[in-house]
């Protein structure tokens, strides 16, 4: 008994696991994307080097 409710809670657990995996990856590819247009609309300005970031 005890060994089937361990095997039920690791289960449960990798799930959510990968189902936050999965949605990390998708934040992840969103940020990708904000960062490439951030340097394609910054590339024509000359007076700040370049950078859109203040950091």
């Amino acid at each position: 008994m005890v060994l089937i409710i361990l095997v039920l809670l690791l289960a449960i657990i990798l799930g959510g696991a990968g189902f936050a995996v999965h949605t990390l990856w998708w934040i992840a590819l969103a940020v990708l994307v904000l960062w490439l247009l951030g340097f394609a609309f910054a590339g024509g300005r000359r007076g700040g080097g370049g950078r859109w970031y203040r950091w």
